[in-house]
């Protein structure tokens, strides 16, 4: 019991720090009379990922049910565990949303949807869907490699920090670059908009899913966990 509920707390924090300020970067420049430029908005969240996964990778570090999705495939995480982590999730990501709903102003927050994502208007569902499992495909491959793998490099949640940024740089014009269902449903539901909700969900999930099975089965071949990644291995 006290071992899932200090992964549920870790969860819901790291999560709520990513959407909480993520959304503030969004949405604060807003008041001084500033456009966040694409730039400000990817490092405000690679930044905070690499922050958070640094600080609780010990306990959980994923903050993403994509993620923990990938991890449940693999069997790196017993079903009843991966269960906690997405509830810790979508809780965290809401606290977070609901949050900045209360700290800015009304308009702001909903001119910038609380934060969160939408499919812009250039392109079709299904070139969104495919944006967003590519980059979520090889953010969660950056996961693996730095942090699953028992020889990577011990660089904390940098790498995957700038994996967060490159995504967003790369695909953040067209689609917000979620890579995250959580990330996405927690503005939403604050803001009651819920537009996109369908492939924010299903393409960071498939990318994620299969970002884990390819690097389990071809790079890794069930290597043990850590010791210093906490108890995320089912005995």
């Amino acid at each position: 019991m006290r071992d899932s509920l200090r992964h549920f707390a870790a969860e819901l924090i790291g999560t709520f720090a990513l959407v909480f300020m993520g959304g503030a970067a969004i949405m604060g420049t807003a008041i001084s009379g500033s456009q966040a430029s694409l730039l400000e908005i990817a490092l405000a969240h690679g930044l905070v990922i690499a922050i958070m996964v640094t600080a609780l990778m010990r306990i959980s570090g994923h903050f993403n049910p994509a993620v923990t999705l990938g991890f449940l495939a693999v069997r790196r995480i017993d079903p009843m565990m991966a269960g906690v982590y997405i509830v810790a999730q979508l809780l965290g990501a809401m606290i977070g949303a609901y949050l900045l709903k209360t700290v800015f102003p009304e308009p702001i927050f909903v001119a910038a949807r609380g934060g969160g994502q939408f499919i812009s208007l250039d392109i079709t569902g299904t070139q969104a869907f495919i944006a967003e499992m590519v980059v979520t495909f090889l953010f969660v491959l950056v996961v693996f490699g730095t942090a699953v793998d028992p020889k990577a490099p011990r660089v904390g949640g940098l790498a995957i920090g700038f994996a967060i940024t490159a995504g967003i740089l790369a695909i953040g014009p067209i689609t917000g670059g979620s890579m995250n269902p959580a990330r996405s449903f927690g503005p939403a539901v604050a803001s009651g908009v819920y537009e996109g909700q369908i492939i924010y969900w299903t393409a960071p999930i498939l990318g994620g899913i299969l970002a884990a099975l390819l690097y389990e089965h071809l790079f890794l071949r069930g290597g043990p966990e850590p010791v210093d990644h906490g108890t995320v291995r089912p005995a």
